[in-house]
């Protein structure tokens, strides 16, 4: 029955040769990545030419959001298709926090695999490891990304700033040595080994900000952390591995239907991109990131010509929030910025209630399924999940995604209307509703000084017309009271929902 459904809505599409098989499906998940920080969303200062050609071929949106300006939020909602500030906990994790979505779970993934297809996760993770016990890094490790959908699973725990510093395939920590076992702490100092703080003679990346307790490869990292020496990785080496692990699932699958979370770490602190890219972008090591992550783009989409797939086969690249240049770490963001602007025309990036941090890239390919060009329909991370069940003809469970909206027609183009309204958590909640967006009065810095965002703090309701004022600088409250009156209502309204859909 899956199986007619899912022909049938390929027919209704305009369908192929390619329709009459279920398409691979490729989410490339990038890291801080801001709406100005490609080529292809009007980057003067530096080339995406691999992620430009996705656009050229496929559909460029305008209005792409995250559900949140943070990381682990957004990756949350992105699997889990329900917003994240309704579950308590899902702010930016530690290294050695709980898996905050339960095993056995609905997600995204696990949708897929109930769609027949193989699932993995290559890369950044960030949603917690283990039940929630200390978690012994020394065997197998779980729950993790394989209780929750994943056939195959290559990640680092958290972030590239934080420790445990290793690469971890399925349940196992790759190169563990059980005569130098590894302990994380969060809290307080464990072993001997230099801290940024009290060695910062041995950093070759300085930190501006934190960043200073266990020393890996030269860089302070968030939290301490002992033993397991010959499994950490250089920060140099994560790019290739991550997009040599994402080629072999690709190839070792080429004969079935494969999804894929492709979750790159660029271009997150620490940037310390491999040698090939240093110094090549002139915007100093992030700039270089961004090269390495467009490259990462070009070698999986010249996999997938290779493998003949390319037809078949739905790439989507995204951001899991907006931009931020000085978030730690001394790497010439700053005082190589030369004009550069990450977050484009919108005001705000990463951390902040503003534009800047929820609108991003947000590209879609599928050869001669989706018309190439340009939307500016209204798109949400978390509707993915009801979107791809749509797209592989599955009903959604009643416990399952409950503010995920079905927007295929959107995202292949076939429909320039998206969603209606969207929430956006970026400290703040705010309602987009058509062209007008409300931000909740909140108490809070205005700046954030450390990082040099604006927060979108503010203990007055702000009303901006985002289709006249992109860049949020006129507060329209006191000209409209009754529009601020009546989203924040429905605000309220959509919060006590138990779901949206």
């Amino acid at each position: 029955m899956k199986r007619l459904l899912f022909l049938l809505l390929c027919g209704c599409m305009g369908g192929s040769v390619y329709a009459q098989q279920r398409p691979n499906v490729i989410i490339i998940y990038a890291d801080d990545v801001g709406y100005g920080d490609l080529s292809c969303y009007g980057a003067t200062k530096v080339k995406t030419p691999h992620i430009d050609a996705l656009a050229k071929n496929g559909i460029r949106f305008t209005n792409g959001h995250t559900t949140s300006a943070t990381c682990t939020p957004s990756r949350f909602a992105m699997l889990t298709g329900r917003y994240p500030w309704r579950k308590t906990g899902t702010g930016v994790l530690p290294g050695n926090a709980a898996m905050i979505i339960p095993p056995g779970s609905p997600t995204l993934a696990s949708m897929m695999q109930q769609a027949g297809y193989q699932t993995a996760l290559v890369g950044k993770w960030h949603l917690g490891l283990g039940d929630g016990s200390p978690i012994n890094w020394n065997s197998d490790i779980r729950p993790g990304p394989n209780d929750v959908g994943f056939n195959y699973a290559f990640f680092f725990p958290a972030t590239a700033d934080r420790v445990p510093t290793v690469f971890v395939e399925n349940q196992r920590i790759i190169g563990a040595d059980p005569n130098d076992p590894i302990e994380v702490n969060y809290k307080e100092k464990v072993g001997n080994e230099p801290t940024g703080k009290e060695n910062p003679e041995l950093l070759k990346m300085p930190a501006s900000h934190g960043h200073n307790n266990t020393i890996v490869n030269g860089i302070g990292r968030i939290g301490w952390m002992k033993g397991g020496t010959r499994a950490r990785w250089t920060d140099e080496e994560i790019a290739y591995a991550f997009t040599d692990k994402a080629i072999e699932f690709m190839e070792a699958n080429r004969k079935k239907p494969f999804f894929l979370c492709f979750n790159l770490s660029d271009i997150h602190v620490p940037r310390m991109p491999a040698t090939a890219f240093k110094g090549k972008s002139g915007l100093g090591y992030r700039g270089d990131a961004i090269l390495q992550m467009d490259w990462s783009v070009g070698r999986l989409m010249d996999k997938l010509r290779q493998l003949g797939l390319e037809k078949n086969t739905i790439v989507m690249f995204s951001s899991d929030n907006g931009p931020v240049l000085d978030d730690g770490y001394v790497d010439d963001a700053v005082t190589q910025q030369n004009g550069h602007q990450p977050a484009g025309p919108l005001r705000g990036g990463k951390y902040s209630a503003f534009e800047g941090g929820t609108r991003v890239p947000w590209i879609v390919s599928w050869p001669g399924m989706v018309k190439s060009g340009t939307s500016d329909a209204l798109l949400s991370q978390v509707d993915l999940y009801a979107t791809f069940a749509k797209l592989t003809g599955q009903e959604l469970p009643a416990d399952a995604a409950p503010d995920s909206h079905d927007l295929l027609p959107a995202m292949l183009g076939k429909k320039a209307q998206g969603r209606s309204w969207v929430i956006l958590q970026g400290g703040s909640l705010s309602l987009v509703q058509g062209d007008w967006k409300y931000i909740t009065p909140s108490k809070g810095v205005k700046l954030m000084k450390e990082v040099n965002i604006e927060s979108g703090n503010d203990e007055a309701p702000q009303l901006y017309n985002l289709r006249s004022d992109i860049g949020e600088r006129q507060n329209l409250a006191a000209q409209h009271p009754d529009k601020v009156k009546a989203m924040a209502a429905e605000l309220e309204r959509l919060k006590e929902a138990k779901q949206t859909r």
